[in-house]
């Protein structure tokens, strides 16, 4: 199964909100959804949901089409928008009860209990929605999302205006669901994206400009990455490092330790040339780019 972005477009006036997005989401890996302020992404995600028609283009899931046939796309999909709709005065478990069976759920009982246990709602199931803290009602709106266990969930800024206990608890409840799930995530928190996306869909002015696993994002934008190394003994020779294709520079600290600026990883070329040389090295750490500043590259122009 997958979920397959075709063409998708949206167009309001002049504008092109989203311009021919296209992008293939599989089972079991986290794909961050990232962009500035006005890219397209809830837009997108609202498209891919089936609560806003395309202009042009389509959402394939499961052999099912959002724009032919969008109940059964919204049967196979979980959405938490930004703004995280919940009615304030109905409890807990009262809530979860009531989606259920708007979804036409068999077991609503069973699959009640299930979904509050998966997101841990167990203490706060019979409270009020409006009574909880922002993180709980981040949770109660993952359940939603997931109470009819959709095979895709799209997830718009789930970590946001939480604080730091809260990031990490809501973070579990991602990677737990991301396990055999199609799971497509927005959110301006780039170092939670980086926690815990596999992958990650960059758009900027509604147009791709990334789509690639997290681990290649710097040499995909040109970020070089640093590797710091020592060798054992004085006397080792950096010229065939140089000759590598992706080393920009190789500056040495002293006899023994060098820092390699490179546009991609090299470490396995660094330890394999102090063999060579028969000169082992004792030390060996990576400083990679962080997603932000990936990012800032990426948006640049």
């Amino acid at each position: 199964m997958e979920l397959a972005v075709k063409q998708l477009t949206k167009i309001y006036g002049e504008q092109r909100a989203v311009d021919e997005l296209d992008f293939t989401l599989r089972p079991g890996e986290i794909t961050g959804f990232l962009g500035p302020n006005g890219a397209g992404k809830s837009t997108t995600l609202k498209m891919i949901a089936g609560f806003l028609r395309p202009s042009s283009g389509d959402v394939l899931l499961d052999g099912y089409s959002v724009t032919q046939t969008p109940l059964e796309i919204s049967k196979r999909i979980g959405y938490l928008p930004e703004h995280n709709p919940l009615y304030l005065d109905m409890y807990v478990h009262e809530f979860l009860t009531f989606c259920a069976r708007l979804f036409g759920l068999k077991d609503v009982k069973r699959r009640v209990t299930e979904t509050i246990e998966l997101v841990g709602l167990q203490l706060e199931q019979h409270k009020k929605i409006g009574a909880l803290s922002k993180g709980y009602r981040q949770r109660v709106g993952l359940a939603h999302a997931m109470i009819h266990r959709p095979a895709a969930l799209l997830l718009d800024e789930p970590t946001s205006h939480l604080d730091p206990n809260q990031l990490h608890e809501v973070r579990k409840v991602i990677r737990e669901a991301g396990r055999d799930k199609i799971m497509l995530f927005s959110s301006h928190i780039l170092s939670e994206v980086e926690a815990v996306a596999d992958r990650v869909v960059i758009i900027h002015r509604g147009k791709l400009i990334a789509d690639t696993p997290i681990g290649e994002l710097a040499s995909r934008f040109g970020v070089e990455t640093v590797v710091f190394f020592e060798t054992r003994f004085s006397g080792f020779d950096p010229s065939p490092l140089e000759r590598l294709p992706d080393v920009r520079k190789i500056e040495k600290l002293s006899e023994t330790t060098w820092n390699v600026y490179a546009q991609s990883d090299v470490r396995e070329h660094i330890g394999q040339e102090a063999v060579r040389q028969n000169n082992p090295v004792i030390q060996l750490s990576q400083k990679t780019a962080s997603l932000e500043e990936i990012f800032q590259r990426a948006t640049a122009h």
